[in-house]
């Protein structure tokens, strides 16, 4: 038997980042997909974290990033969960939230204008969000924000195991 994951990559807004735990470099980078849904604009919804960086690599993004933090919270889309302390909200999971794994974690987060556009790498979904943590590839200046919606995200194909095993 062998496995064979499949790649799926999106394009996401990156909305903000968390501290690393060992000091002032980027952990994660917050990200988000617009929803939609209703024919309008939508609202900007929060599907995870990419964190896989080089420790080298998240000392360059606090510079890269700084830029971006300026007047963050102006018109954020997130800004009522800046200095919250929130608990979950059904399907618009809150940045800031309590960690499942780890009640105890520091899930605050620094707010960025979100202006900035990345591709990831992702295993799957679970409901709205990334089941795992995403991978960073590369960063997409050729797109804007709101083209980073749920519409451009695989549809896994749904099949019967009693018909496929039934042969």
């Amino acid at each position: 038997m062998v496995k064979v994951k499949h790649v799926r990559t999106a394009d996401c807004v990156v909305a903000g980042f968390r501290w690393h735990k060992s000091g002032p470099i980027v952990g994660s980078l917050l990200l988000g997909l617009y929803d939609s849904a209703d024919g309008g604009p939508g609202s900007l919804q929060h599907i995870g974290v990419a964190a896989s960086f080089p420790m080298a690599r998240r000392a360059e993004l606090v510079e890269e990033l700084a830029p971006y933090r300026a007047e963050a919270l102006d018109g954020h889309p997130w800004r009522e969960w800046a200095n919250a302390q929130v608990q979950e909200n059904g399907e618009n999971r809150m940045p800031c939230a309590q960690s499942r794994w780890n009640a105890k974690k520091d899930l605050s987060w620094v707010p960025l204008r979100p202006e900035l556009v990345v591709e990831i790498k992702y295993d799957q979904l679970e409901g709205r969000r990334l089941r795992h943590t995403g991978q960073f590839l590369r960063w997409r200046p050729d797109k804007t924000p709101r083209q980073c919606t749920y519409d451009q995200l695989d549809v896994p194909v749904r099949y019967d195991l009693a018909e496929v095993f039934a042969g």
